[in-house]
């Protein structure tokens, strides 16, 4: 079974991609801040991970990098979660290793799309 993990502080947010991608091959997990992903992370890493770009309790890059690091050599698929378009967010999001973004609000075969080219490239 695939896991999935949701970091984000709005709850509506969380709950709308959980719906979205649960399903009897992947598992959703949710997480509201960056310490409480990364502690769950620790435990067991998920496969892909969408982040929002804009935390409470750290940056978005400086999370993705804490991540790279626990990964070890199997690295999750990262993909960034803007409200508006940053290029300069993407840029620093890859150089500390996603995979690409996605904009919110996103919709079910927006997120869907995303997950699959993230889940054919694994």
């Amino acid at each position: 079974m695939k896991r999935c993990m949701i970091v984000d502080d709005s709850s509506v947010i969380r709950k709308v991609a959980k719906r979205i991608l649960s399903s009897a091959e992947i598992t959703v997990i949710e997480a509201a801040n960056a310490s409480e992903a990364l502690f769950m992370c620790q435990a067991e890493m998920p496969g892909i991970i969408v982040v929002d770009d804009s935390l409470p309790d750290m940056t978005a890059e400086q999370f993705i990098r804490e991540i790279m690091v626990l990964a070890g050599p199997a690295k999750p698929n990262v993909v960034l979660c803007l409200t508006e378009l940053n290029l300069g967010s993407v840029m620093r999001a890859k150089r500390a290793g996603a995979k690409g973004y996605i904009l919110k609000p996103f919709n079910r075969p927006l997120l869907l799309d995303r997950f699959r080219a993230l889940d054919l490239a694994a």
